[in-house]
């Protein structure tokens, strides 16, 4: 798992992550459920309180320690929140506080060289991680319980006895890391400044929100190791920190174990609140941007709003999701359904700590001017100052907020979250009554005043991105956005030797640190107790009683999918569960989204490589009407004709927008090569924009009949409904739907043969690079040995070789990974990663070298890590709904037992070296397997040459416009 950085305004909901029905400390117990009283599609009122307890102290040194007892599974959750962000830079000397957040992961003085991450591996933890926002920087992990006193002696280490392993070489090394982050999230991608010029523009010089997070490439350079230090010295003391332990553990022992390693760490200088600091525009700003990546022009506009949970958030809330989301949405209305200009809308807050915005984004379809879509914008707002807003849809926004938080504390790492998060930006880690109270109490009036006050007629900076050498579609009146392009230079980043053992003075200590605490008592793995039954003829349903959360989730998978296409016209299975999703034969596609977001659900109708799904999460008061839509959707689709040719438009953007992002050409470069032509697998499952364009209401509905029935689907649900609930609200699904005969074909793969294939993005600052080959089935008997295999290689995060080698020891990626795709009839190994462009034929190599030598030095340390992983990392298999589901998943398409991962345990016991090196020789070869490189040619490709690695060969040029149809240049 990578470290990411959050707060972006692609990851911003349009509702505060308010803790809807959250009770604070001791208040209140979680009550069951009521039933719903009918078969009514009216929603059932919630009539109990969800809540969370928890109990709070402080240490002396400031520590705000937090614990929440769950003893649903055997796992705890720990999470270190400083409150830090990128607010309390300064100019010029931006992005230390996202520096950090990698650096606290790499060594301390008692962990040692690989701190957290090689420990994590041992353990059988989720992976360290971390995110950084403009306000706070947090660190957090799940792990067996039996390894709490590990981590927190681990968290202390980092917070008292890491500053002085921060040496020259580290902090070289990192910043190379952390400069591949901003390439891969920001440079080498469609639209990735928006942010930038947004922020530059709405917030004076000097504001500390007027940098990104992320900090620019220069000051990253920069920074010294005088700048690192003194940083830490004044942020990341404990009277500026909040420990949260949330999960299953003895709360006295765990009092006792933080007093322990936390007391001695002395408190820093006080730490002020910073005063907010509110945007002030006094006119608009317009700029513009001919981005190098985007194929279609975007806009985006942003005013100026409040800050985190300041009263006037909350019906901001509402008025974002009303205006944007859904058929009733004035914006949809107007510039999806009416002008045809986008086939999307969205709305979201930025909203920080000191301050806080709004943000509207359409990405237009090919050649739309901008001026058309922001004419369309105003026609949408004067809709809505005309109708205003029903409390129909004030209620169904509402419900769809609760679904939505309750959905986020299905871990014990998500309710975790919500108490540092109150505790950070309030003071109060018991906010949660007031602020459902302020959600709930939001009228229609408030909407339409806030929208007066933040909207309507006030100034914004509006961001156009177009693509290169089409500037006449930017807003008029637009001026030239200001950013600085990256230079691609081969051999201009310095050398460093990251594996240099560093010399630094001890911190002193009461007790010997240098010891690792032991384990606890044994976390033995809880499996779940699943319900199997049949309805129907043939409908298969498998299900987990599970009542943490007052919600239901299920899927439904009809086997078949992208499977079930012709070659010469991809992308039918796609569009006939589009059209699902968009009306009913008794309800328009309007009435449809309403009933459901009405019932505070989430149905999503899908197609896949292997199946189309429906997936749905919902209240579980509202389980049977909600169930009942589902039976709607299924069984009496609308197709509705004005709906397809909007689905079409739709699809046919993404694909045109997709086109010059190296991600997914490599995506669906990579498919091709390893697939071949004259099968289905290789192909996008969006389709291509010519057989999306043929594509007609005919071929859908001929898919639907042929290929839709429950002889081929399995039902799966989790939640807190039991099983006679379930099978009763399901039975009129089996008794009128009728089976028939289905037949799944399984297409034969003809992969490109071993080599290096090149796909050229002028301009790119990183290349992405896939490699890899066909391998097993899931059924095979080398299938569970080959992931534990792959474990050492690049499975196992920060502590496997690919990552140790090219992100720690190199600095040339922000991430890499292997890892073992399996189905039915057949899988894949392959590696992905992004690599700075300039670098890019020494990653191939070395990967190359890495991939040649593993095989011969595997050792019996390395099998004993990865035992110790995989057998420990169960404890927390199934702790999530997710991951239940995905149990439940695997029950029925393959016919595991519902304890198969007993069964893995007993393969990893029984693994050794000989074994993982015969699956590496005949799965992990290099000579086996296809490499793919998608760059800049101009300046990487004679260099890939010149390594004589094989043949290499240029795929046709006009590949990242043509995406599925990419060819082999003879």
């Amino acid at each position: 798992m990578f470290r990411n950085l959050t707060a972006s305004f692609g990851l911003l909901a349009a509702v505060s992550v308010a803790a809807l029905g959250l009770s604070g400390c001791d208040q209140s117990k979680k009550q069951p459920e009521s039933k719903p009283e009918s078969q009514s599609s009216a929603p059932v009122q919630a009539k109990t309180q969800f809540g969370i307890d928890y109990q709070q102290f402080q240490l002396k040194n400031g520590l705000n320690v937090l614990f929440h007892i769950d003893r649903s599974d055997p796992v705890v959750a720990v999470s270190l929140t400083a409150h830090v962000g990128s607010a309390r830079e300064k100019e010029g000397r931006t992005g230390f506080a996202h520096l950090f957040e990698h650096l606290l992961f790499l060594e301390s003085e008692n962990l040692g060289k690989g701190g957290l991450d090689a420990m994590s591996a041992r353990i059988g933890g989720s992976g360290a991680n971390g995110s950084t926002s403009r306000d706070r920087t947090n660190y957090y992990q799940t792990v067996p319980k039996d390894a709490l006193e590990k981590m927190l002696w681990a968290e202390a280490d980092k917070l008292g006895w890491f500053i002085n392993t921060v040496t020259e070489p580290v902090l070289a090394k990192e910043k190379q890391v952390v400069k591949n982050e901003k390439r891969q999230s920001y440079d080498n991608r469609p639209y990735g400044h928006t942010q930038y010029v947004i922020d530059r523009n709405l917030y004076p010089a000097g504001h500390p929100y007027n940098w990104q997070v992320i900090g620019s490439l220069e000051d990253l350079q920069d920074a010294t190791l005088d700048d690192v230090k003194t940083f830490f010295k004044r942020w990341y003391v404990p009277n500026n920190v909040t420990l949260v332990v949330a999960g299953d553990f003895d709360i006295e022992q765990a009092k006792a174990w933080v007093h322990h390693y936390f007391d001695e760490i002395p408190a820093g200088e006080p730490i002020e609140r910073a005063a907010k600091q509110p945007a002030v525009l006094k006119q608009s700003v317009r700029r513009y941007y001919e981005d190098n990546f985007a194929q279609v022009p975007a806009l985006t506009l942003a005013w100026p709003s409040v800050p985190r949970y300041d009263s006037d958030s909350y019906p901001l809330a509402v008025l974002r999701e009303y205006l944007s989301q859904g058929k009733r949405a004035p914006l949809y209305r107007v510039l999806v359904e009416d002008k045809q200009l986008t086939a999307n809308v969205s709305m979201g807050a930025y909203e920080s700590e000191l301050a806080g915005q709004t943000q509207l984004q359409v990405q237009a379809f090919e050649g739309r001017d901008l001026d058309a879509v922001y004419d369309g914008i105003n026609a949408g707002f004067a809709l809505f100052e005309k109708e205003g807003i029903a409390a129909k849809d004030l209620e169904r926004i509402k419900a769809g907020q609760e679904i939505a938080f309750y959905n986020g504390l299905s871990s014990v790492l998500g309710k975790g979250f919500q108490l540092a998060q109150y505790q950070v930006y309030t003071g109060n880690a018991g906010y949660a009554s007031e602020d459902i109270q302020r959600l709930l109490a939001v009228t229609a009036e408030d909407v339409q005043r806030v929208y007066r006050k933040y909207i309507k007629g006030r100034p914004f900076v509006a961001a156009s991105f177009v693509p290169r050498g089409q500037a006449e579609l930017a807003l008029a009146d637009s001026q030239p956005a200001q950013i600085v392009e990256e230079k691609i230079v081969n051999g201009a980043e310095e050398s460093f030797d990251a594996s240099q053992q560093a010399a630094y003075a001890h911190t002193p200590s009461t007790f010997d640190r240098s010891k690792e605490p032991p384990y606890g008592d044994p976390a033995e793995t809880a499996v779940p107790q699943v319900w199997q039954a049949a309805l129907g003829d043939g409908l298969q349903v498998y299900g987990i009683e599970n009542d943490e959360v007052p919600t239901v989730d299920f899927s439904l998978v009809i086997d078949g999918g992208q499977l079930q296409e012709r070659t010469d016209l991809p992308g039918v299975a796609n569009l006939t569960a589009m059209m699902m999703e968009r009306g009913t034969a008794k309800r328009t596609p309007e009435e449809l989204e309403t009933a459901i977001q009405t019932l505070g659900a989430e149905i999503s109708v899908s197609a896949g490589q292997g199946a189309v799904r429906v997936d749905v999460s919902t209240l579980a008061r509202n389980f049977k009407p909600v169930f009942a839509l589902v039976e709607e959707m299924l069984l009496q689709p609308r197709w509705d004709a004005n709906e397809l040719a909007l689905a079409k438009k739709k699809v046919t953007s993404q694909l045109k927008s997709a086109a010059a992002e190296p991600n997914a050409i490599a995506r669906n470069a990579f498919a091709h090569l390893l697939h071949g032509r004259d099968s289905i697998r290789g192909y996008n499952p969006l389709g291509t924009v010519a057989s999306v364009d043929a594509i007609t209401m005919d071929d859908l509905k001929a898919y639907y009949k042929n290929y839709l029935s429950p002889s081929v689907t399995r039902v799966h649900v989790v939640g807190a409904i039991d099983q006679g609930e379930f099978l009763a609200a399901a039975a009129p699904l089996a008794d009128h739907w009728p089976a028939k005969a289905v037949r799944v074909p399984q297409p034969q793969s003809k992969p490109a043969a071993p080599g290096i294939y090149f796909v050229d993005v002028p301009g790119a600052k990183q290349s992405v690079l896939r490699i890899g080959r066909p391998a097993m089935s899931a059924l095979s008997d080398d299938y569970y040995p080959a992931v534990f295999s792959n474990y050492i290689l690049g499975g196992g995060g920060f502590a496997s070789r690919l990552m140790q080698q090219l992100r720690e020891g190199k600095g040339y990626t922000y991430g890499i990974g292997s890892g073992i795709s399996a189905g039915k009839t057949g899988g894949s190994f392959a590696i992905g990663t992004g690599v700075r462009a300039n670098v890019t034929a020494e990653s191939v190599a070395l990967i190359h070298e890495i991939l040649k030598d593993y095989a011969d030095t595997y050792t019996g340390a390395d099998l004993d890590n990865s035992r110790s992983y995989l057998i420990r990392s169960n404890a927390r298999a199934f702790e999530t709904a997710s991951a239940k589901l995905g149990l439940l998943e695997n029950m029925s398409e393959y016919g595991w037992p519902a304890d198969y991962v007993r069964q893995r345990e007993a393969i990893t016991r029984a693994m050794t070296v000989d074994r993982v090196r015969d699956i590496a020789g005949e799965y992990m070869d290099p000579e086996s397997m296809i490499w793919l490189v998608v760059g800049d040619k101009q300046t990487q490709l004679g260099r890939l040459e010149a390594l004589g690695l094989g043949k290499l060969t240029l795929l046709d040029e006009e590949a990242p416009t043509r995406m599925a149809e990419l060819s082999v240049e003879e």
